[in-house]
């Protein structure tokens, strides 16, 4: 159990797959991608709060500023083994949380579990990024599923009865799309589902509203469509 239990808690998207989930007085943030997201209204200098930073992978679109994140507000940085070791050897971020898929740690005063995700992982220099992941996030007043970047895959049934809200990729091209979510969606019965890694460049645009209109009339999750830099209270 969390350590925010009762606490409210909100969840913020700053374009492409990047978000700020905030729980009692604590802010974690998920792959940061600020300063060269054409999507973000914020930059990564203008952030004021950051409690943890979670990595789901290595591609530079999930990375780019969480050395500055993690630095700057002493911020444990949690990311597979070597990710982690890669960020201290490149960028000097010594509070590392390096772990694997299946394993559990609590940071910013919830439990966090690195789950599987099917997908490639190379950091921005080229060097090996270990398996991609996505994260559960125990907020004590709901379960998160981060899927991070993934194509639908059969043991998302495994994740199915946990998890209150999905944030599931639906650019297509480099993850799954708006028709693979909808098995995913199916697959892991989430009470509340919400789109990422959308519209940030033409090859993955989608139309958000007519993906809602699909999970609403396939699924019986609720969709919820969100506002990039307006924080959703759940």
């Amino acid at each position: 159990m969390s350590d925010a239990a009762a606490a409210p808690y909100d969840l913020t998207w700053y374009g492409h797959a990047t978000w700020r989930l905030r729980c009692g007085g604590r802010s974690i943030w998920i792959d940061p991608f600020l300063n060269d997201n054409p999507s973000s209204p914020l930059k990564a200098t203008e952030v004021s709060d950051c409690s943890a930073v979670l990595l789901t992978h290595g591609h530079f679109d999930h990375v780019a500023d969480a050395a500055e994140l993690a630095k700057r507000f002493a911020a444990p940085l949690v990311a597979n083994f070597e990710i982690v070791q890669w960020f201290a050897a490149q960028h000097g971020v010594t509070d590392g949380v390096g772990m694997n898929l299946g394993g559990r740690v609590t940071v910013a005063g919830m439990s966090v579990k690195m789950v599987p995700a099917q997908h490639s992982s190379s950091l921005p220099d080229g060097s090996y990024g270990g398996l991609a992941s996505g994260f559960l996030i125990e907020t004590g007043r709901g379960t998160l599923y981060f899927a991070g970047d993934t194509c639908v895959f059969s043991d998302m049934g495994r994740l199915a009865a946990a998890i209150d809200v999905a944030i599931l990729p639906i650019g297509d091209l480099y993850t799954m799309g708006p028709a693979d979510s909808l098995e995913a969606i199916r697959l892991l019965q989430p009470k509340v589902v919400i789109p990422a890694h959308y519209n940030t460049w033409p090859p993955i645009a989608q139309d958000a509203a007519i993906w809602a209109a699909e999970v609403q009339a396939h699924t019986s999750a609720v969709p919820l469509v969100p506002i990039v830099g307006q924080p959703t209270n759940l």
